[in-house]
């Protein structure tokens, strides 16, 4: 995988083989980012990485400058592969917390300008995770939530379902908080 964005644009980076993840693709990222960057200042968010894995997307925006980034997964191990990278590439507005995603969501007090996740395609919860966000009160005014997700997921019922996008096996959908 590599940054396609900010000040480590085209850093390679390499992921231990034993993590169980899925990276999102170099391609869907930066179709991601084009339309983020239309409608926010990188300089002037604040991001929470949900399902981080790697910490791709994490990185991506601390790339970009973002003023706090928290990555949050349940896997030691990724959460150990993104402290080593956020600190080899001082990224020192990136944190790396390891919980429950669903749990972190019930005891967050933060505020996000944009929170993303990236859950496993095969989790039984999907459908729960723009509700649980919304819920948790824990988007600014104006804040999106992306969900990355396969085909077979439709959040078009959700009432702050704004679209989805494909790219390729990818989809992503975006939620507003008004």
């Amino acid at each position: 995988m590599r940054i396609i964005g900010g000040k480590n644009q085209r850093r390679q980076i390499i992921a231990p083989g034993k993590l169980p993840v899925r990276p999102t693709t170099d391609m869907a990222k930066e179709a991601l980012f084009n339309i983020l960057n239309n409608h926010f200042d990188f300089e002037e968010i604040e991001v929470l990485d949900l399902f981080a894995g790697t910490g791709n997307i994490s990185y991506e925006f601390a790339s970009r400058g973002a003023k706090n980034v928290i990555s949050v997964d349940i896997n030691s191990h990724c959460v150990q592969f993104i402290r080593q990278t956020a600190e080899k590439l001082d990224f020192n507005k990136l944190k790396a917390v390891r919980a429950d995603v669903f749990h972190f969501l019930g005891i967050c007090k933060l505020s996000f300008d944009i929170v993303f996740a990236d859950p496993p395609y095969d989790l039984g919860r999907i459908n729960e995770i723009p509700s649980r966000v919304f819920d948790a009160s824990i988007l600014k005014s104006g804040g999106w939530l992306v969900v990355e997700h396969g085909e077979e997921v439709k959040f078009n019922e959700h009432p702050l379902f704004y679209e989805s996008r494909r790219y390729g096996k990818v989809r992503f959908s975006f939620f507003k908080q008004p």
